[in-house]
């Protein structure tokens, strides 16, 4: 009975502590970790957060760019950094796919080692191709696809990323056989896709708008759940017969190390959806073609052991390996 109340107290000490502890955080400037270089969606996101967060904590929060191995450096760095709420990390689909990925060489375990803050955004993608391309929609694409195995090709931004594991996923889905062309990036593979020696990508939105305008390209769908303003008569995924393919959409969101107090946790995550419900920080979003989540650390825990079980099967079905 001693012992069983000690260690009630014992716990009770602890939470308030803990309580204490989220009160005075943060004491000190915050560094927000970022395994890309300045200028990407995830970078831009993360210091439009950090920006916010600076202001309604007292604290700075300061970005800092890692790149380097598909963002390996930065994740490892984080994992391994004292879980005290002053190291945090912003990432992406690399967090999940680096450890799925055969002869990647990621130490670090995508769950035990991070806390979940929350999932800052998605950003949705479209399915863009040349005006010079036969297909005008996917279901023409996919025909074509099973016409010609082996010729209708697919640019993206490298081995592993979110482009070529939706592109990997599509031909899963569509029991097709096409091309990856990966490049350095998404910007080099939209212009073989613009100049017709690439078929089609998934990109972004942000950006294509003014390239459909200029008849540079032309849209076949939009991965959004519903039909997108800028894209006026063009079908979603769905409504191509391409069910799920909205949740390929690239994730941004702010993980802790494993073992940072839940109630600091908690206040970075309250702290993050201020932000994010903003309508300031929602129009930059939107001009990102970024969409806001917002979401608790549970929820954004769920989330992201759904999208592993996701691309764990399409990198497993499509036999998809590391350069």
């Amino acid at each position: 009975m001693k012992k069983a109340l000690a260690t009630m107290a014992g716990a009770a000490l602890c939470a308030l502590a803990s309580a204490a502890s989220a009160q005075s955080y943060p004491a000190r400037p915050v560094k927000i970790v970022v395994g890309f270089a300045a200028g990407g969606p995830t970078d831009v996101i993360a210091r439009i957060v950090a920006q916010d967060m600076s202001a309604s904590l007292g604290q700075s929060f300061i970005v800092e760019n890692r790149p380097g191995a598909n963002a390996i450096i930065a994740t490892e760095a984080v994992a391994h950094s004292a879980p005290d709420g002053y190291t945090t990390l912003f990432s992406s689909l690399s967090l999940l796919v680096n450890s799925i990925l055969p002869g990647t060489k990621a130490k670090y375990d995508p769950f035990k080692d991070f806390a979940p803050i929350s999932n800052a955004a998605v950003l949705p993608m479209v399915i863009v191709t040349s005006p010079a391309t036969p297909a005008n929609s996917m279901r023409d694409l996919i025909a074509l696809a099973k016409a010609k195995p082996g010729e209708v090709s697919y640019g993206t931004s490298g081995i592993g990323g979110s482009s070529h594991l939706a592109g990997a996923m599509l031909e899963n889905f569509t029991d097709t056989k096409m091309i990856n062309v990966p490049f350095k990036g998404n910007g080099p593979a939209l212009a073989e896709v613009m100049a017709g020696r690439v078929t089609f990508m998934f990109y972004p939105i942000v950006g294509i708008v003014d390239q459909v305008a200029a008849k540079k390209l032309k849209v076949l769908a939009v991965g959004t759940p519903r039909a997108h303003p800028d894209f006026p008569g063009v079908p979603t995924t769905a409504e191509s017969g391409l069910p799920g393919f909205e949740e390929t959409a690239p994730w941004v969101g702010m993980l802790a190390p494993a073992g940072t107090p839940a109630a600091v946790v908690d206040r970075l995550g309250e702290e993050m959806r201020k932000s994010l419900a903003k309508p300031e920080t929602k129009e930059r979003f939107k001009a990102l073609g970024a969409v806001p989540v917002a979401d608790t650390p549970s929820e954004f825990a769920a989330f992201l052991r759904k999208d592993y079980d996701r691309w764990a099967r399409v990198i497993k079905a499509s036999g998809v390996k590391a350069e």
